[in-house]
């Protein structure tokens, strides 16, 4: 019986083994390099690794036994943090003895703890990591590694890095590893995992972390704190669904555990192809990809069609700003396990990122082009701090040229006079008509009616009168209210007012000139030559020169200050801190209040 005495230890540091005597090899198991070997004459070995070993996956191989470590680094190397699932290994790890796993769940002499003191570890990376692990290096990724147990109570360790990955079967988390991953991505770091039946189960560490505990089930559970209970992370009294982190989940995934044959014709099906997830795979929506990646425990988010594109509805602990990007049925594994989906998916979480694929068999498909190309994406991408200059897709535009968001929904103007609509959201939802849009050719909305004009919204013609009408998503009468300066291109709502650009001019209406219907409009500055108008939290925002610019919603003359290219966008929007412009495409940035 071999085992190291820790899952993992820095470079050049001394790890300690239970060891057997005789000869033992050391193996980099991504490279499959042999890099040590030595006589073994105790049963209790040290090993003192070089400074120079990269920091990866290590195996001790003995005469009889194998035992798994992490070679951290002592100084981060890379931006991304692979970490293994020495957890999940363990639950699994049942070499021969009944009762020394956590496994079968339903079975009387299941073990409710697992030592890590022991040898095996369960079904071990050939099975589900070592796909990932290998690909990484020969396509160019320097990564350093992690053992799970280092994410307990390891926000410091995370915070020397920008993305963290988890990989192939992550299903046993700690509190503790949950917190300090949540806090790592909402002050900035990104999440992407590779993995399916993720953080499914909580877990407890005793014994210095030597013992693992998992009752699954609160009632035998003796633990006082409830928030601990060893049980599903969405189960009473725990109510913590990992979709609040991952934004998926087993809960609403699939199974397949009697034919393999099965998951081999799976495949994913194409929902959102203009992601920049999806860059350069060559996807469209609808087709599909990845056949045989789609592994035997899938995650997935409650969702519904409208019209055509899915919707997370968020019923089940999914955040609001999951956006689906590929989905597969999967209800005809109630024959072989367990019926449900897969959806993957990207989201925010505070200021940082996660992407979800939600299969187990990723990193064992990645010579499928497709996979490949998303892989590479998602560690370009994830692996530098957001920028918030940094436009991202959202939907289509069409014809679109004025934007304005009403109470939470987004509006355009079409070329041939329409108002269209759809929900403000990251999902490429469709559009739907709203009626015809009065002959306006500039359209404002105030945030709220409190002291300022009525919601809705406020529009410009040709020939300089405004127009109002209700901002409800059907069809709606235009009626005149008010008269805006000569030559007004561009018109936002703000600070219980108008401001208004014609020609070089900034102009200003109090609200209660609007109400009177009186011309109250007063020259407050000079303006750019802006394509588009807007405003937000009491500041103006304007595209020309194909730049983002932002000013003060101030009625005295006040500096404009450059956010950044428009790239390509000539409409703009605003709502609860974003920016959203539509070109080419519709897509949405970060607001910020000055340039950093």
């Amino acid at each position: 019986m071999s085992y190291a005495r820790a899952t993992s230890c820095a470079q050049g540091q001394t790890l300690l083994f239970r060891a057997e005597p005789g000869p033992v090899r050391v193996e980099d198991v991504p490279t499959g390099q042999l890099v040590h070997q030595e006589e073994v004459f105790d049963t209790d070995w040290e090993l003192v690794v070089p400074r120079d070993w990269p920091s990866s996956l290590y195996r001790a191989v003995f005469a009889s036994s194998t035992a798994y470590f992490v070679v951290r680094a002592a100084v981060a190397s890379s931006p991304v943090l692979v970490s293994i699932p020495f957890p999940t290994w363990e639950a699994y790890n049942r070499p021969g003895v009944a009762g020394e796993g956590l496994y079968q769940a339903e079975q009387p002499d299941r073990a409710v703890r697992v030592s890590f003191d022991r040898s095996g570890a369960g079904p071990q990376p050939e099975g589900w990591e070592l796909g990932l692990l290998r690909w990484l290096g020969p396509a160019g990724y320097q990564v350093d590694y992690c053992s799970g147990l280092d994410l307990h109570d390891g926000i410091d360790l995370l915070n020397d890095y920008q993305l963290l990955v988890i990989n192939g079967h992550d299903e046993y988390w700690s509190k503790q590893m949950r917190d300090s991953v949540e806090q790592f991505v909402r002050g900035g770091g990104n999440l992407a995992v590779f993995s399916g039946n993720t953080c499914w189960w909580q877990v407890r560490f005793e014994d210095d972390m030597r013992t693992m505990v998992c009752y699954r089930d609160a009632v035998s559970d003796p633990v006082t704190d409830p928030s601990l209970s060893t049980v599903e992370w969405s189960s009473e009294p725990v109510n913590r669904p990992e979709n609040s982190l991952i934004g998926v989940s087993f809960a609403r995934g699939a199974g397949c555990w009697v034919d393999s044959r099965v998951m081999a014709e799976e495949s994913y099906t194409t929902r959102f192809a203009d992601h920049w997830v999806f860059d350069a795979t060559g996807l469209r929506d609808g087709d599909r990809f990845g056949q045989g990646s789609i592994g035997y425990e899938t995650d997935a988010a409650d969702f519904e069609d409208v019209d055509g594109v899915p919707l997370a509805t968020g019923r089940d602990g999914t955040p609001p700003s999951f956006v689906i990007l590929a989905t597969a049925d999967l209800r005809h594994w109630r024959r072989y396990g367990k019926d449900g989906a897969i959806t993957m998916g990207v989201h925010q979480l505070g200021a940082g990122t996660v992407f979800n694929a939600a299969t187990i068999n990723w990193g064992n498909s990645l010579q499928d082009p497709a996979l490949d190309r998303i892989t590479r994406n998602v560690i370009d991408r994830l692996s530098t701090p957001r920028s918030p200059a940094r436009w991202e897709v959202i939907g289509a535009a069409g014809d679109i040229r004025v934007l304005v968001v009403c109470d939470g929904r987004l509006y355009a103007v079409t070329s041939d006079d329409q108002l269209i609509h759809r929900p403000l959201c990251g999902q490429n939802l469709n559009w739907q008509p709203a009626g015809d849009a009065g002959g306006v050719i500039a359209v404002a909305a105030p945030r709220e009616a409190h002291g300022g004009p009525l919601l809705g919204l406020y529009g410009v013609t040709r020939d300089g009168r405004i127009r109002y009408r209700d901002g409800i998503p059907s069809d709606a009468a235009w009626k005149d209210v008010s008269s805006a300066p000569p030559g007004t291109s561009a018109l936002a709502a703000v600070d219980e007012g108008m401001f208004a650009v014609a020609g070089d001019s900034l102009w200003h209406l109090p609200i209660r000139c609007l109400e009177a219907g009186l011309d109250g409009w007063s020259k407050v500055d000079t303006a750019p030559c802006s394509v588009s108008l807007t405003a937000m939290h009491g500041r103006l925002f304007a595209i020309a020169d194909d730049r983002v610019l932002t000013r003060v919603a101030a009625r005295e003359p006040s500096p404009w200050a450059d956010l950044g290219p428009a790239e390509g966008n000539t409409a703009l929007a605003a709502w609860l801190g974003r920016l959203v412009g539509a070109g080419e495409r519709l897509s949405w940035r970060v607001a910020q209040s000055s340039v950093s």
